[in-house]
């Protein structure tokens, strides 16, 4: 401990901003830009004065937590950039986002916002994320899987548009077209040639759980606690983007 008790009380800075950014995560998950800030405060277990010491507005905050994820999409899509089969490649980080964006409130307002040049994450995040998203836009163009008169812009709007509609979408697809149906109609609309994709069972998407980096499908755990990603690479990039978190 040190003169007049400073590391505890540095100690205890970084617990209660932990806390917030915890509380914050899951509220903004569920309830996007509109939830109070006094309601992550209650969720945290401490006082407002306590976020407003740690995030000066209830944008700054937002925009740290979701930073880490729409870093996590730039990563994935970059490890992608050299992949041999381009073309299929590209549709399935498409599809990822879309299902991974589609249940976090959060992610789809602050892709929305971006969208529309209303928002930015962080100094040159968004950037990050178009430039690697339209780096795997273009191999596979080159590739011909991919029709050769859309550009990022156009990608962009029609991500943002498929995130709105999938959400839309009642879980039980119901009175309506079923969930994944509207990603694979974007999917099948950029396509050089014009197929219809077939969309998994009902049962098996209701079972399936998805790697929280690349989206892709884990097998189910006999014992312990579920998997939260595919192997290595995956829990590796995650805990990176945790501990840039972690430090600013």
């Amino acid at each position: 401990m040190t003169d007049g008790g400073v590391a505890p009380a540095r100690a205890d800075a970084r617990r209660n901003r932990a806390l917030v950014l915890q509380a914050a995560r899951f509220a903004f998950e569920e309830q996007g830009l509109a939830v109070p800030l006094g309601e992550i405060a209650r969720r945290a277990g401490v006082g407002a004065g306590t976020v407003y010491r740690h995030f000066p507005s209830k944008e700054a905050l937002f925009r740290a937590t979701i930073v880490d994820r729409i870093e996590l999409f730039t990563d994935t899509a970059r490890d992608l950039a050299e992949v041999e089969d381009p073309g299929p490649v590209f549709f399935r980080f498409l599809s990822s986002v879309v299902r991974l964006a589609a249940r976090n409130k959060a992610l789809c307002d602050a892709l929305e916002e971006a969208g529309a040049g209303r928002f930015e994450p962080s100094p040159g995040v968004g950037q990050n994320f178009d430039d690697a998203l339209e780096v795997l836009l273009r191999r596979a163009q080159e590739a011909g899987d991919v029709r050769p008169d859309v550009g990022i812009t156009e990608l962009r709007a029609l991500l943002v548009g498929c995130l709105s509609m999938e959400r839309a979408v009642p879980e039980t697809g119901s009175g309506g077209a079923a969930p994944g149906r509207m990603t694979a109609l974007m999917c099948d609309a950029l396509r050089t040639e014009r197929t219809v994709t077939e969309l998994e069972s009902e049962s098996v998407k209701r079972n399936e759980s998805q790697c929280e980096v690349c989206g892709a499908a884990l097998a189910a755990a006999r014992t312990g606690r579920p998997a939260r990603y595919c192997g290595g690479a995956c829990r590796q990039k995650a805990h990176r983007v945790r501990e840039r978190t972690r430090r600013t």
